[in-house]
Protein backbone atom coordinates (compact mmCIF):
# COMPACT_ATOMS: atom_id res chain seq x y z
CA UNK A 1 0.00 0.00 0.00
CA UNK A 2 3.01 2.33 0.41
CA UNK A 3 2.95 3.69 -3.13
CA UNK A 4 3.96 7.34 -3.07
CA UNK A 5 7.67 8.15 -3.19
CA UNK A 6 7.20 11.63 -1.74
CA UNK A 7 5.40 10.57 1.42
CA UNK A 8 6.71 11.32 4.90
CA UNK A 9 8.87 8.48 6.17
CA UNK A 10 9.44 6.90 9.55
CA UNK A 11 12.88 8.51 9.81
CA UNK A 12 11.27 11.97 9.66
CA UNK A 13 8.76 11.00 12.34
CA UNK A 14 11.50 9.62 14.59
CA UNK A 15 13.46 12.86 14.15
CA UNK A 16 10.34 14.84 15.04
CA UNK A 17 9.90 12.72 18.19
CA UNK A 18 13.43 13.60 19.29
CA UNK A 19 12.78 17.33 18.77
CA UNK A 20 9.53 17.08 20.71
CA UNK A 21 10.99 15.19 23.67
CA UNK A 22 10.45 17.28 26.79
CA UNK A 23 8.16 19.69 24.91
CA UNK A 24 4.97 17.71 24.37
CA UNK A 25 3.04 15.43 26.72
CA UNK A 26 3.00 11.74 25.69
CA UNK A 27 -0.78 11.61 26.03
CA UNK A 28 -2.62 8.65 27.58
CA UNK A 29 -4.32 5.87 25.65
CA UNK A 30 -7.42 5.60 27.81
CA UNK A 31 -9.77 2.61 28.05
CA UNK A 32 -13.28 3.61 26.93
CA UNK A 33 -15.47 0.95 28.56
CA UNK A 34 -18.88 2.44 27.75
CA UNK A 35 -17.97 2.98 24.10
CA UNK A 36 -16.43 -0.51 23.89
CA UNK A 37 -19.69 -2.02 25.14
CA UNK A 38 -21.72 0.00 22.64
CA UNK A 39 -19.75 -1.19 19.62
CA UNK A 40 -18.70 -4.67 20.84
CA UNK A 41 -15.00 -3.91 20.51
CA UNK A 42 -12.02 -2.94 22.66
CA UNK A 43 -11.79 0.84 22.27
CA UNK A 44 -9.08 3.09 23.65
CA UNK A 45 -8.98 6.86 23.29
CA UNK A 46 -5.76 8.68 22.40
CA UNK A 47 -6.33 11.80 24.50
CA UNK A 48 -4.75 14.63 22.52
CA UNK A 49 -7.34 16.86 24.18
CA UNK A 50 -4.93 16.76 27.15
CA UNK A 51 -1.95 17.92 25.08
CA UNK A 52 -0.24 21.27 25.65
CA UNK A 53 -2.31 23.96 23.98
CA UNK A 54 -5.34 21.69 24.11
CA UNK A 55 -4.70 19.74 20.89
CA UNK A 56 -2.25 17.63 18.88
CA UNK A 57 -1.22 20.69 16.87
CA UNK A 58 1.82 21.58 19.02
CA UNK A 59 3.56 18.48 17.63
CA UNK A 60 3.67 19.72 14.04
CA UNK A 61 4.08 23.38 14.94
CA UNK A 62 7.10 22.86 17.17
CA UNK A 63 8.68 20.41 14.72
CA UNK A 64 8.36 23.05 11.97
CA UNK A 65 9.68 25.94 14.06
CA UNK A 66 12.58 23.84 15.34
CA UNK A 67 13.95 23.62 11.79
CA UNK A 68 13.97 27.36 11.02
CA UNK A 69 17.26 29.15 10.42
CA UNK A 70 18.50 31.91 12.74
CA UNK A 71 17.48 34.52 10.15
CA UNK A 72 13.98 33.05 9.93
CA UNK A 73 13.64 33.00 13.72
CA UNK A 74 14.66 36.67 13.80
CA UNK A 75 12.06 37.52 11.13
CA UNK A 76 9.16 35.79 12.87
CA UNK A 77 6.34 33.64 11.53
CA UNK A 78 2.77 33.95 10.30
CA UNK A 79 0.08 31.30 10.13
CA UNK A 80 -3.60 30.93 9.32
CA UNK A 81 -5.87 28.84 11.50
CA UNK A 82 -9.40 28.23 12.72
CA UNK A 83 -7.89 28.18 16.20
CA UNK A 84 -5.91 25.17 17.39
CA UNK A 85 -3.02 25.48 14.94
CA UNK A 86 -2.81 29.18 15.76
CA UNK A 87 -2.56 28.41 19.47
CA UNK A 88 0.06 25.74 18.79
CA UNK A 89 2.22 28.08 16.69
CA UNK A 90 1.85 30.74 19.39
CA UNK A 91 3.00 28.26 22.04
CA UNK A 92 5.87 26.96 19.89
CA UNK A 93 6.87 30.55 19.10
CA UNK A 94 6.86 31.45 22.76
CA UNK A 95 9.09 28.46 23.53
CA UNK A 96 11.48 29.48 20.73
CA UNK A 97 11.30 33.20 21.46
CA UNK A 98 10.00 34.51 18.14
CA UNK A 99 7.22 36.74 16.85
CA UNK A 100 3.97 35.00 15.83
CA UNK A 101 1.14 36.49 13.76
CA UNK A 102 -2.05 34.41 13.46
CA UNK A 103 -4.82 35.04 10.94
CA UNK A 104 -8.09 33.59 12.27
CA UNK A 105 -11.61 33.56 10.86
CA UNK A 106 -14.04 36.11 12.21
CA UNK A 107 -16.05 33.13 13.49
CA UNK A 108 -13.20 31.63 15.57
CA UNK A 109 -14.42 30.43 19.00
CA UNK A 110 -13.56 32.75 21.87
CA UNK A 111 -11.65 30.02 23.72
CA UNK A 112 -9.28 29.65 20.76
CA UNK A 113 -8.87 33.40 20.21
CA UNK A 114 -8.12 33.94 23.88
CA UNK A 115 -5.71 31.00 23.96
CA UNK A 116 -3.58 32.27 21.08
CA UNK A 117 -3.56 35.81 22.45
CA UNK A 118 -2.62 34.64 25.93
CA UNK A 119 0.38 32.87 24.42
CA UNK A 120 1.59 36.10 22.84
CA UNK A 121 0.33 35.86 19.27
CA UNK A 122 -0.71 38.93 17.31
CA UNK A 123 -4.23 38.18 16.02
CA UNK A 124 -5.75 39.31 12.73
CA UNK A 125 -9.26 38.28 11.66
CA UNK A 126 -10.17 37.61 8.04
CA UNK A 127 -13.30 36.04 6.50
CA UNK A 128 -14.78 32.70 7.45
CA UNK A 129 -13.09 30.23 5.08
CA UNK A 130 -9.63 28.65 5.04
CA UNK A 131 -8.91 30.21 1.64
CA UNK A 132 -9.66 33.74 2.86
CA UNK A 133 -7.38 33.52 5.90
CA UNK A 134 -4.62 31.81 3.90
CA UNK A 135 -4.60 34.63 1.34
CA UNK A 136 -4.42 37.28 4.09
CA UNK A 137 -1.60 35.43 5.87
CA UNK A 138 0.43 35.07 2.68
CA UNK A 139 0.01 38.76 1.92
CA UNK A 140 1.18 39.68 5.43
CA UNK A 141 4.15 37.34 5.16
CA UNK A 142 5.22 38.98 1.91
CA UNK A 143 4.78 42.50 3.30
CA UNK A 144 6.62 41.87 6.57
CA UNK A 145 9.13 39.17 5.63
CA UNK A 146 7.53 36.52 7.85
CA UNK A 147 7.82 32.76 7.42
CA UNK A 148 4.50 31.00 6.70
CA UNK A 149 3.76 28.02 8.97
CA UNK A 150 1.21 25.89 7.06
CA UNK A 151 -1.49 24.26 9.19
CA UNK A 152 -1.26 20.85 7.55
CA UNK A 153 0.19 20.60 4.04
CA UNK A 154 3.91 20.41 4.83
CA UNK A 155 6.08 17.41 5.60
CA UNK A 156 7.47 18.92 8.85
CA UNK A 157 3.89 19.37 10.07
CA UNK A 158 2.85 15.86 8.99
CA UNK A 159 5.96 14.32 10.59
CA UNK A 160 5.24 16.08 13.88
CA UNK A 161 1.63 14.89 13.88
CA UNK A 162 2.91 11.41 13.04
CA UNK A 163 4.31 11.14 16.57
CA UNK A 164 0.69 10.53 17.69
CA UNK A 165 0.76 7.31 15.66
CA UNK A 166 4.21 6.46 17.02
CA UNK A 167 2.95 6.64 20.60
CA UNK A 168 -0.06 4.45 19.76
CA UNK A 169 2.10 1.85 18.01
CA UNK A 170 4.60 1.71 20.86
CA UNK A 171 1.97 1.44 23.59
CA UNK A 172 -0.48 -0.87 21.80
CA UNK A 173 1.32 -2.91 19.11
CA UNK A 174 -1.67 -5.28 18.85
CA UNK A 175 -4.07 -2.53 17.76
CA UNK A 176 -6.18 -3.56 14.74
CA UNK A 177 -7.48 -0.15 13.68
CA UNK A 178 -6.70 3.52 14.29
CA UNK A 179 -9.27 6.24 13.68
CA UNK A 180 -8.10 9.82 13.12
CA UNK A 181 -10.12 12.96 12.33
CA UNK A 182 -9.46 14.80 9.07
CA UNK A 183 -9.64 18.55 8.56
CA UNK A 184 -6.79 19.46 6.26
CA UNK A 185 -5.40 15.98 6.79
CA UNK A 186 -2.10 16.57 8.58
CA UNK A 187 -2.93 14.43 11.61
CA UNK A 188 -4.42 11.51 9.68
CA UNK A 189 -1.54 11.65 7.18
CA UNK A 190 1.08 11.57 9.91
CA UNK A 191 -0.67 8.81 11.84
CA UNK A 192 -1.00 6.72 8.68
CA UNK A 193 2.61 7.35 7.64
CA UNK A 194 3.75 5.99 10.99
CA UNK A 195 1.24 3.19 11.60
CA UNK A 196 1.58 1.71 8.12
CA UNK A 197 5.34 1.38 8.61
CA UNK A 198 5.43 0.26 12.24
CA UNK A 199 2.26 -1.90 12.12
CA UNK A 200 1.57 -2.67 8.44
CA UNK A 201 -1.48 -4.87 9.13
CA UNK A 202 -3.27 -2.16 11.15
CA UNK A 203 -6.01 -0.26 9.35
CA UNK A 204 -6.15 3.55 9.45
CA UNK A 205 -9.54 5.21 8.99
CA UNK A 206 -10.06 8.94 8.52
CA UNK A 207 -13.21 10.69 9.78
CA UNK A 208 -14.73 13.93 8.43
CA UNK A 209 -17.91 15.90 9.10
CA UNK A 210 -20.57 15.36 6.43
CA UNK A 211 -20.78 19.11 5.90
CA UNK A 212 -17.04 19.59 5.31
CA UNK A 213 -15.82 16.40 3.67
CA UNK A 214 -13.00 17.87 1.59
CA UNK A 215 -10.79 14.75 1.73
CA UNK A 216 -13.64 12.42 0.78
CA UNK A 217 -14.36 14.72 -2.18
CA UNK A 218 -10.69 14.74 -3.21
CA UNK A 219 -10.46 10.95 -3.06
CA UNK A 220 -13.65 10.56 -5.07
CA UNK A 221 -12.51 13.08 -7.71
CA UNK A 222 -8.84 12.06 -7.83
CA UNK A 223 -7.37 15.38 -6.65
CA UNK A 224 -8.12 18.19 -4.15
CA UNK A 225 -11.28 20.10 -5.06
CA UNK A 226 -12.89 23.17 -3.52
CA UNK A 227 -16.06 22.37 -1.57
CA UNK A 228 -19.12 24.06 -3.04
CA UNK A 229 -20.67 24.36 0.43
CA UNK A 230 -19.26 23.95 3.91
CA UNK A 231 -21.28 23.79 7.12
CA UNK A 232 -20.40 21.95 10.32
CA UNK A 233 -20.18 22.49 14.07
CA UNK A 234 -16.67 20.98 13.96
CA UNK A 235 -14.77 24.21 13.18
CA UNK A 236 -11.38 22.51 13.37
CA UNK A 237 -12.34 20.07 10.59
CA UNK A 238 -13.64 22.61 8.09
CA UNK A 239 -11.13 23.66 5.41
CA UNK A 240 -12.84 24.21 2.06
CA UNK A 241 -10.08 22.24 0.30
CA UNK A 242 -7.62 19.63 1.47
CA UNK A 243 -3.88 19.86 0.83
CA UNK A 244 -2.06 18.23 -2.06
CA UNK A 245 0.48 16.43 0.13
CA UNK A 246 -2.13 15.30 2.65
CA UNK A 247 -4.31 14.07 -0.23
CA UNK A 248 -1.42 11.95 -1.49
CA UNK A 249 -0.96 10.42 1.98
CA UNK A 250 -4.68 9.68 2.27
CA UNK A 251 -4.80 8.17 -1.22
CA UNK A 252 -1.82 5.88 -0.65
CA UNK A 253 -1.95 5.09 3.08
CA UNK A 254 -5.42 5.53 4.57
CA UNK A 255 -7.75 2.55 4.22
CA UNK A 256 -10.98 4.57 4.13
CA UNK A 257 -12.44 7.99 4.92
CA UNK A 258 -15.94 8.06 6.43
CA UNK A 259 -18.21 10.97 7.26
CA UNK A 260 -20.35 11.74 10.32
CA UNK A 261 -23.26 14.07 10.96
CA UNK A 262 -23.15 17.09 13.26
CA UNK A 263 -25.85 15.47 15.39
CA UNK A 264 -23.66 12.42 15.97
CA UNK A 265 -20.64 14.61 16.72
CA UNK A 266 -22.66 16.50 19.32
CA UNK A 267 -23.83 13.25 20.94
CA UNK A 268 -20.29 11.85 20.98
CA UNK A 269 -18.98 15.02 22.64
CA UNK A 270 -21.58 14.70 25.39
CA UNK A 271 -20.80 11.02 25.90
CA UNK A 272 -17.09 11.78 26.26
CA UNK A 273 -17.88 14.43 28.87
CA UNK A 274 -20.31 12.24 30.82
CA UNK A 275 -18.65 8.83 30.63
CA UNK A 276 -14.95 9.53 30.08
CA UNK A 277 -14.79 12.83 31.99
CA UNK A 278 -13.02 14.40 29.01
CA UNK A 279 -13.71 17.96 27.90
CA UNK A 280 -13.54 17.60 24.12
CA UNK A 281 -14.34 20.06 21.33
CA UNK A 282 -16.63 18.99 18.52
CA UNK A 283 -13.72 18.39 16.12
CA UNK A 284 -12.08 16.11 18.65
CA UNK A 285 -15.17 13.91 19.00
CA UNK A 286 -15.44 12.97 15.31
CA UNK A 287 -13.78 9.57 15.67
CA UNK A 288 -16.06 8.61 18.55
CA UNK A 289 -19.03 9.76 16.47
CA UNK A 290 -17.94 7.39 13.70
CA UNK A 291 -17.86 4.50 16.15
CA UNK A 292 -21.23 5.28 17.73
CA UNK A 293 -22.85 5.76 14.30
CA UNK A 294 -21.39 2.40 13.16
CA UNK A 295 -19.66 4.00 10.19
CA UNK A 296 -16.87 1.43 10.57
CA UNK A 297 -17.15 -2.28 11.34
CA UNK A 298 -15.10 -2.73 14.53
CA UNK A 299 -16.74 -5.78 16.10
CA UNK A 300 -14.26 -7.84 18.15
CA UNK A 301 -11.37 -5.58 17.15
CA UNK A 302 -8.88 -3.49 19.09
CA UNK A 303 -9.49 0.14 18.13
CA UNK A 304 -7.60 3.34 18.97
CA UNK A 305 -9.59 6.53 18.39
CA UNK A 306 -7.68 9.81 18.32
CA UNK A 307 -9.55 12.55 20.20
CA UNK A 308 -7.71 15.48 18.72
CA UNK A 309 -8.61 18.54 20.81
CA UNK A 310 -10.22 19.83 23.96
CA UNK A 311 -10.70 23.54 23.28
CA UNK A 312 -14.45 23.58 23.81
CA UNK A 313 -16.01 27.01 24.21
CA UNK A 314 -17.50 27.41 27.69
CA UNK A 315 -20.82 28.59 26.24
CA UNK A 316 -21.12 25.37 24.20
CA UNK A 317 -20.15 23.30 27.23
CA UNK A 318 -22.87 24.96 29.29
CA UNK A 319 -25.48 24.11 26.64
CA UNK A 320 -24.31 20.51 26.38
CA UNK A 321 -24.51 19.75 30.07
Amino acid sequence: MLQGEGLVGLTEIESAARRLAGVIIPTPLMDADSISESVDAMVRIKCESLQRGGSFKIRGAFNFLSQLSDDQVAAGVCTYSSGNHGQAVALAGKLRGLRVVVVMPTSAPKVKRDGAERLGAELIFEGTTSVERQERAEALATEQGLVIVPPYDHRHIIAGQGTVGREIAQEWPDVDMVLAPIGGGGLASGVAACIKRMLPATKVIGVEPEGAASMRLALDRGSPKLLANMETIADGLAPVITGQLTFEHARDLIDDVVTVSDETIRSATLQLIEHQKLIVEYSGAATIAALLAEKVNVQDQRVAAVVSGGNLDSAILAKLV
